[in-house]
């Protein structure tokens, strides 16, 4: 039973749908920005809000599983899992690339940041939280789903900070399901200690810099 609760788990929690579960917060649930120069996401019309969520599902979560599978079924990569760590490589680059080009489309189509700074922020956050993956990768397995988590409490701890508003009861929703998220990980024998607690403060850490502090001007 625990097993099976854990798989479920891994799979709710995937690290390419984190991210996402963040952004839905931000978009729907009320808050108003501190800053009065800041546009408040909640303010957005409702079809953009849909718009910009459907983008964002696409090149963060949609795009990159495709991408997986198609590695899966050329036999580069023996599960959808990815559990060799050396086999992490090449859906390390996939994500890396779909994160920045997300970044850079939202540079392009709406420049000057007539958006508000959080769909340019996550998705440079993405890319540099597995940027950086990548490196740590060539030594320990760190976790995907712990650097998911966090990126999901990083970006949640840094827009909370900025909002008036925003449900108190969010962020330590967030952390708790981090919490089970690293549990299940652990549980399933699937990284060490060491592993789901790294992947977990990266993540959360250049998460939050990355949105508290965008456009680092």
């Amino acid at each position: 039973m625990k097993a099976t609760l854990s798989h479920i788990t891994s799979w709710v929690f995937l690290p390419l749908l984190m991210p996402n579960y963040g952004l839905i917060f931000a978009l729907y649930f009320p808050s108003q920005s501190k800053y009065i120069a800041e546009i408040s996401i909640y303010a957005l019309p409702e079809e953009m809000k849909s718009q910009l969520l459907f983008v964002f599902f696409v090149f963060s979560a949609l795009l990159p599983a495709m991408s997986f599978f198609m590695l899966y079924k050329l036999g580069i990569i023996s599960t959808i899992d990815m559990e060799n760590r050396l086999e992490r490589s090449f859906p390390l680059i996939i994500m890396f690339f779909f994160c920045f080009l997300l970044f850079i489309l939202f540079q392009v189509k709406a420049p000057d940041n007539v958006l508000p700074k959080y769909f340019y922020a996550l998705p440079l956050a993405g890319a540099s939280v597995t940027g950086i993956f990548m490196f740590i990768n060539r030594f320990i397995k760190i976790s995907l789903h712990a650097g998911g988590a966090g990126i999901l409490v990083g970006f949640l701890m840094a827009y909370d900070a900025a909002q008036i508003g925003f449900p108190f009861w969010v962020l330590p929703l967030a952390i708790l399901a981090s919490g089970v998220t690293i549990t299940a990980r652990l549980y399933l024998q699937k990284h060490q200690p060491i592993e789901v607690y790294t992947g977990w403060t990266l993540a959360v850490l250049i998460t939050f810099c990355c949105n508290y502090f965008y456009p680092f001007g």
